[in-house]
């Protein structure tokens, strides 16, 4: 397994509100022993970092760390959004307890690299993780999760919480309260967002309430890209002022493979003709459909081309038969998931990495595809605008746009050294403004603000509960972003 944030089974399905679970259960698909790049090592408890308050410097801070995922738990790109973090913030000198969900064979509690991880069981009795039962598992998972991080104030004291996503929403709020200290929130992604606009049903309808209850309740809130500053701040009524934008981090060189990896994935996939390659979850969202409606265009004009579709998820049975509909069998690899060294190399061996996302928050994926070395072809839409430069880093297209799509990857495979140029442009841009050294300082000085601010904050929030109440956020009808001027 690999350290790639795009490629999981986890997904909701924006039309048919589905979540599919195949790899939601914890202990049936976690990190491996051999995903040495994710998973943690454990140290001894001689290593274990100082007491909190122990000579330690008045700027580092000591964080209570929230999250549904962590390896080896990993659904998607939040648990290993939340590792990586983590252990930039510990090795930067911060103390960072991170409390998430159990997976089975994992420890309890363990210090990995720097960080204290204490894992919440299931009760006994047990909730399906479902699209049926989801709502109900989250809330027994709070409860289990409140009751670990409680244990976790037994014996340090905290300045600061930082929740990811709705999914913990209700023990972070909880916490904020018992222990009176600051909540920072990261929002990855909305409901809205992943239904492209729209909340077809009551549970769409109640996880974006929640996302607006953990937004406006945190102190501050982080998002990855300025499209996801508008998107929050637009859907959940939170002021620009409150809301930092921290993109994702990643660490190219876990995306470098020896040549003889590149060459073979280049044998596998490319056969004589050039390689178009696509990295992610399989679901609507990540438009794939828009890639194979491109790609007899692109044969015509590129012969002997092949394309590769890295990943799994639910949408992956549809995505087949679109394959053989076009007669596309021939051409198209979907070898699902590929782990260690796999994922980089054919990257690497691509002449063009496209991502054709409809909604996509960040971007991570264009990242890694960047610091594997493969020329980018990239839809112009939210985070992955901010990463691309058209005709700098990287060639981009419309979202939904096949016959756009088409042309930017045809001006890559046209014209080779162009391609390697962006290319390296694109690497040298990763490793200069995406390292989670970087990311983790600027994290911290979210926390600083958010302390820093915490009494206006918290008398602001009273003055408004007095005038007005504790009112529950009106859900609009339609479509939200289109309402909103996002689309």
């Amino acid at each position: 397994m690999t350290c790639h944030a795009a490629i999981v089974a986890g997904a909701f399905h924006p039309a048919r509100t589905e979540f599919d679970v195949t790899t939601l259960r914890a202990g049936e698909q976690t990190a491996t022993a051999t995903d040495r790049t994710c998973r943690p090592s454990t140290t001894s408890r001689s290593q274990t970092p100082h007491p909190a308050g122990s000579g330690v410097p008045p700027q580092t801070r000591r964080i209570l760390m929230l999250s549904w995922e962590y390896p080896p738990v990993l659904v998607g790109g939040l648990g290993r959004h939340v590792h990586a973090l983590s252990v930039a913030l510990a090795a930067a000198g911060h103390e960072v307890t991170v409390v998430t969900r159990h997976a089975e064979g994992a420890p309890l509690e363990e210090y990995a690299d720097g960080v204290r991880v204490l894992r919440a069981a299931e009760d006994p009795v047990t909730f399906p993780l479902a699209t049926g039962s989801l709502l109900a598992w989250t809330m027994a998972f709070n409860h289990t999760l409140t009751r670990a991080a409680l244990r976790a104030t037994e014996s340090a004291t905290y300045d600061v919480i930082h929740a990811h996503d709705w999914l913990v929403a209700h023990t972070a709020i909880t916490l904020r309260d018992h222990l009176d200290i600051p909540l920072v929130s990261t929002i990855h992604a909305t409901e809205a967002g992943r239904h492209q606009g729209w909340l077809p049903e009551e549970m769409n309808r109640t996880i974006h309430g929640v996302e607006h209850w953990i937004s406006g309740e945190s102190n501050r809130v982080i998002v990855c890209s300025g499209y996801m500053r508008d998107e929050v701040g637009t859907l959940f009524d939170v002021p620009a002022t409150r809301v930092d934008v921290v993109p994702n981090g990643v660490e190219p060189h876990r995306w470098k493979v020896p040549t003889s990896a590149v060459v073979s994935a280049r044998a596998r996939f490319a056969g004589d003709g050039p390689l178009v390659t696509f990295a992610g979850r399989l679901v609507y969202e990540k438009g794939v459909q828009h890639l194979l409606a491109g790609l007899p265009r692109l044969r015509e004009r590129h012969p002997g081309l092949r394309a590769v579709i890295v990943g799994d998820g639910p949408y992956k049975s549809a995505l087949e038969a679109e394959v053989h509909r076009l007669g596309l069998g021939g051409a198209v690899s979907m070898p699902g998931f590929l782990g260690g060294t796999d994922l980089p190399a054919v990257m690497a061996a691509s002449d063009c990495f496209a991502v054709p996302s409809i909604y996509e928050p960040f971007g991570m994926v264009a990242l890694e595809g960047a610091a594997a070395g493969a020329p980018l072809a990239v839809a112009s839409t939210g985070g992955l605008a901010e990463i691309v430069e058209s005709g700098v880093t990287g060639m981009t297209f419309a979202p939904q746009d096949p016959e756009g799509l088409t042309e930017a990857v045809h001006a890559l495979l046209s014209d080779r050294e162009r391609a390697r140029v962006l290319a390296r442009r694109a690497r040298v841009m990763v490793q200069e403004q995406y390292g989670w050294a970087a990311i983790a300082s600027r994290t911290a000085s979210t926390y600083a603000s958010a302390i820093a601010k915490a009494p206006a904050f918290v008398a602001e929030r009273a003055e408004q509960r007095m005038a007005h109440g504790r009112a529950r956020p009106a859900v609009p009808e339609g479509n939200l972003l289109v309402a909103a001027g996002l689309r």
